[in-house]
């Protein structure tokens, strides 16, 4: 009786109104599906609560560099020579957690060769690393080694040239110079990203490690630690020192 009193204007109006209602609960309804079909990034069980590995390596041997042999410009004015750093320190896991490494894009480091010292004189990255071995002094260089992890021989190049390689093996690679046999240096390549270069007191830090017990080793001018275990608990920091003597 009520639609019998109004106007067929106001009845189109009223269909209408019913109709766009109708139609806007539809849209919603289809935009609700959608938003659940779409797939969400997986997230990592444990990522969120890694913790980390701190602590200091107290190096009590005695270290010296090796002796600079004598060369023809030493009958002018003797040139000036950097002292390597042998202080520092590496710091790592024994072995990587179950399926925590995620390979990431290549890396790539720089090894300077600056007042016949390699700078740094200790570099610690992962596998599929290039290493840039620059030539900052006036005179040649000829970077080389002959260690298992990788044996390469980049001949001699002048002052201001660059020569590279790329480090594909796990391992401790000593690195010298053909032409200046005090240079030395190490290169200590790693299949995981556990790992930690000390400072210049001696201090460290290994980041991002899931919960779990793991060996963690010292190294240092080719001495190691025995491992040490510690346990990393969920969202943690733990503190570990190592003395080598």
């Amino acid at each position: 009786m009520e639609n019998l009193t109004r106007t067929p204007r106001e009845q189109r109006t009223q269909r209408d109104g019913r109709v766009s209602a109708r139609g806007a609960l539809f849209i919603l309804c289809c935009l609700a599906a959608l938003l659940a079909s779409v797939p969400r990034p997986a997230v990592s069980a444990g990522a969120a609560g890694n913790g980390a590995i701190r602590g200091r390596v107290d190096v009590r041997r005695v270290v010296t560099p090796m002796e600079r042999r004598p060369g023809v410009a030493d009958l002018g004015t003797p040139p000036g020579r950097g002292m390597p750093d042998l202080r520092r320190s590496v710091v790592y896991l024994e072995s990587a957690p179950r399926g925590a490494f995620e390979p990431s894009e290549a890396g790539r480091a720089v090894m300077d060769q600056r007042n016949e010292t390699f700078v740094p004189h200790v570099l610690a990255i992962t596998t599929g690393t290039t290493v840039d071995f620059p030539n900052s002094d006036k005179f040649y260089h000829n970077v080389f080694s002959l260690s298992k992890a990788a044996r390469f021989d980049l001949g001699r190049y002048a002052a201001g040239r660059l020569r590279s390689i790329r480090f594909d093996r796990p391992g401790i690679v000593r690195v010298f110079c053909d032409i200046h046999s005090h240079m030395s240096a190490f290169i200590l390549v790693f299949s995981h990203p556990f790992f930690a270069l000390s400072d210049a007191e001696g201090r460290y830090h290994i980041e991002n490690v899931p919960p779990g017990t793991y060996g963690v080793i010292a190294w240092n001018e080719g001495t190691s630690s025995e491992p040490k275990a510690v346990t990393v608990p969920d969202r943690s920091l733990v503190e570990l020192d190592f003395t080598l003597r």
